[in-house]
């Protein structure tokens, strides 16, 4: 599913990413952990396509069999919105709409079927049990049913990969343990491959693989 090799990354005279290399496999649930300033949100953002590695001859990212490396704006654009779905630690939900057209968003960019769109936003927010929140907007719901909101907007597209960043680190415990289930009955379910970035240690010893990174380098 995702195939990265040589993943660079400068700021300036500041270090990020040193050579990482990376394979996952589809289905798979990668957790990755490190300390601040490992360069793990980095790796995340680039394998997301959302920020760009430093260019160099063997770099390449393969993203459900598409080398994004070299995709003109536009068709990486294209590419992200229907193989990509993302979760943040905070939900970046849009205030004036509600639930049910938050998740539809993503759908509506792609000009899929309004009707479609529609049915598979009820569909996933009767999934997260959301059904009688989603005429909502997320000043009137709770911490925990705004990120489900936004993990359901992740998935609004039936993306191949979805990657989180600190995706349950601004929720309570409850709320938190809820989200880490969610994301393996969503994987068993859509059969989502799920990369994602946590200093929780509970959610990282959970995932199938926990990579450890370190200095811009992948230790494991």
């Amino acid at each position: 599913m995702i195939k990265a090799k040589n993943i660079f990354k400068h700021y300036g005279d500041l270090k990020v990413l040193n050579g990482v290399n990376l394979h996952i496999q589809k289905k798979e649930i990668v957790s990755i952990v490190g300390k601040s300033g490992a360069g793990k949100t980095t790796l995340l953002q680039i394998l997301g396509t959302l920020e760009k590695a430093d260019l160099n001859k063997n770099l390449s990212i393969e993203i459900n069999g598409t080398n994004v490396i070299g995709l003109n704006p536009k068709k990486l654009a294209d590419f992200r919105n229907q193989n990509i779905g993302f979760i943040f630690q905070f939900h970046q939900l849009l205030p004036e709409f509600t639930a049910i057209e938050n998740v539809c968003i993503p759908g509506w960019i792609k000009k899929s079927n309004s009707k479609e769109i529609k049915q598979r936003a009820e569909k996933l927010l009767g999934f997260l049990d959301l059904s009688d929140r989603k005429h909502h907007k997320p000043n009137q719901l709770s911490g925990g049913e705004q990120q489900r909101v936004a993990v359901a907007r992740a998935l609004i597209n039936n993306p191949a990969v979805v990657f989180a960043d600190e995706p349950s680190g601004n929720l309570d415990s409850v709320s938190a343990e809820n989200l880490h289930q969610l994301f393996f009955q969503l994987r068993n379910e859509f059969n989502q491959t799920f990369v994602i970035v946590t200093h929780n240690k509970e959610l990282a010893n959970m995932a199938d693989r926990k990579l450890q990174m370190q200095d811009g380098n992948i230790l494991n």
